[in-house]
């Protein structure tokens, strides 16, 4: 997996593959909650077995601090809560259901997308980049999610909030800490005729799917009568984001 570039289109004719690149996707209605990590402009990283011992050492070190931080996080939001009067009493909790701080569950979809296999006869004419998830196909997937109308989403264990980000790091997922290798997993809470309608009228989508049934990328939608979404236990704080002098927040 890499963050650079898009994939390529494919024509639907058999016997040859037109490889360009995807003009840009004009009139987006929404951007993905995962900011994207700057990286160089290559197509294949070098080294990438040493690139991600690397991050996961890095991950390691720095989990106990985590660990510690949030703790104190949670404690210090309890003694605020506590002492703050809101003036409604379930106005905290909807809040924290509203941004992703407390599990939900409800119907909605399922999709998960993984990597072709390389032992395939039709794989061949395919690059090696051709047959690997891309850090914007799970763009795409989340793009179009939330344009469906999805109320609350996780990718992988971890529920995506406004401050969520993924990126990669060579052939793996890095989100929230942890490396993930595919398959990769987004769930949505919401209409599922309307979340699945979203993604197919995604034109990124439709570009993953073309892959799908010429190189064997993996793709799987489901409908879920009942989702459980665990509550985020990444980091809420805002660095720019501010109230406008004069406005409510309760």
């Amino acid at each position: 997996m890499t963050d650079h570039g898009r994939r390529p289109t494919l024509r639907a004719y058999r016997g040859t593959v037109s490889v360009g690149l995807v003009l840009a996707l004009a009139g987006l209605l929404f951007t993905a909650n995962a900011r994207l990590a700057t990286g160089e402009n290559e197509r294949h990283p070098q080294d990438l077995g040493e690139l991600a011992k690397v991050e996961a050492s890095r991950v390691k070190t720095l989990s106990g601090e985590v660990d510690e931080l949030r703790a104190q996080v949670e404690e210090l939001t309890a003694e605020q809560g506590a002492s703050v009067d809101v003036g409604d009493a379930g106005a905290v909790e909807r809040l924290s259901v509203a941004g992703g701080r407390t599990a939900v569950s409800g119907p909605g979809v399922t999709v998960t997308l993984t990597d072709a296999p390389t032992d395939s006869a039709r794989t061949e004419r395919f690059s090696p980049d051709d047959l690997v998830v891309h850090q914007q196909d799970l763009q795409a997937v989340v793009n179009a999610l939330w344009a469906g109308g999805a109320e609350a989403m996780a990718l992988q264990d971890q529920r995506v909030i406004a401050t969520t980000a993924f990126r990669c790091v060579g052939n793996v997922l890095s989100l929230g800490g942890r490396l993930y290798s595919p398959p990769y997993e987004v769930r949505a809470i919401g209409d599922p005729k309307a979340l699945r309608a979203a993604l197919f009228a995604s034109a990124e989508i439709q570009t993953y799917l073309d892959y799908v049934d010429q190189a064997g990328l993996g793709w799987s939608l489901s409908t879920e009568d009942d989702l459980e979404l665990p509550g985020s236990e990444g980091s809420t704080e805002l660095r720019f984001a501010t109230v406008p002098d004069g406005t409510e927040v309760f």
